[in-house]
């Protein structure tokens, strides 16, 4: 096993012992054994973007449906990145458990295809390209541990068939490891990058209108093939997505604005920021008053 290790919480399920492709793994799971749907009856599984793509096509819904139905949002970071997790029964299980096991088990989750190992994603300082690591999570509800087989973390990948989901969500990875790593030097981002950033990650059919309406062609320059490819090809809209965070994130640009966009943009949003600016001056003299009262009356 590799030597590297790193730091957990106190009473953390994560061992900490940074894993590679060719580190083996003690661990099988079948439906004959005794913790069958342990994991799934206490599940706390965050998604990524492909994620929802596969499981709301398996359920033949739109995504905004699934993400009212079967998810809970959290905060990825403390400038309040948005985060989905599946929504559980009241008593922590998942909602597609079954007593056979999972109902969308062709397209579950990365974190789910990865149990009991995971992808750990760093990137190293001065580094630009994030680097591949694995992690073993071992809880103690689960046996899968003391079956006799070993396998390899490659192996593992390719029997669970997660090499395709770490590749189409790897952009968004990316975008999340940024955004932590470079913390304060880009900022908090403004409410309508928070709500593109949702939008673009998880809500691909609500995306898929605000792209094709006349305000964004109006803004970019993307052919009518793009367009016609992203109305059909979740994948492509999703990958579309991410190149337009990181442009709005931390201004990669990518995406070609039409002449003059940016100066219209600007002068739409001039009265909208105007207001914000007052209301945000009203809060804070409203702060100041209260203090001020507050130290009176001491």
């Amino acid at each position: 096993m590799s030597e590297n290790t790193f730091e957990l919480p106190h009473n953390s399920p994560v061992e900490p012992t940074r894993l590679e492709l060719e580190d083996k793994i003690k661990f099988q799971c079948h439906k004959g054994i005794s913790c069958w749907n342990e994991c799934c009856a206490r599940a706390d599984v965050s998604l990524a973007p492909y994620d929802i793509i596969r499981m709301k096509n398996h359920l033949n819904i739109e995504s905004s449906e699934f993400l009212n139905t079967y998810t809970v949002p959290f905060e990825i970071d403390a400038h309040g990145i948005p985060g989905i997790k599946l929504r559980t029964t009241d008593d922590g299980a998942c909602l597609f458990m079954k007593e056979e096991g999972c109902s969308i088990y062709e397209d579950r989750p990365t974190a789910c295809r990865y149990y009991p190992s995971g992808l750990l994603s760093m990137r190293a300082l001065g580094k630009s390209e994030d680097e591949r690591h694995f992690l073993m999570v071992k809880e103690p509800h689960c046996k899968g541990h003391d079956e006799d087989r070993e396998i390899t973390i490659a192996d593992y990948r390719k029997e669970q068939v997660v090499e395709e989901f770490d590749e189409l969500n790897r952009d968004w990875y990316r975008i999340i490891l940024k955004k932590k790593s470079t913390g304060p030097t880009i900022g908090a981002p403004s409410d309508m990058s928070l709500q593109l950033f949702f939008m673009a990650s998880y809500d691909v059919d609500r995306f898929r209108r605000f792209v094709g309406s006349d305000s964004f062609k109006s803004m970019y320059q993307v052919t009518d093939e793009e367009f016609s490819k992203y109305a059909e090809d979740d994948i492509a809209l999703m990958q579309f997505g991410f190149a337009l965070m990181k442009q709005v994130l931390f201004g990669e640009l990518t995406i070609k604005e039409r002449d003059g966009a940016y100066d219209k943009r600007t002068e739409e949003r001039k009265d909208i920021l105007a207001y914000r600016k007052e209301v945000e001056i009203d809060k804070h003299n409203q702060k100041a008053e209260e203090a001020r009262k507050a130290a009176l009356d001491d």
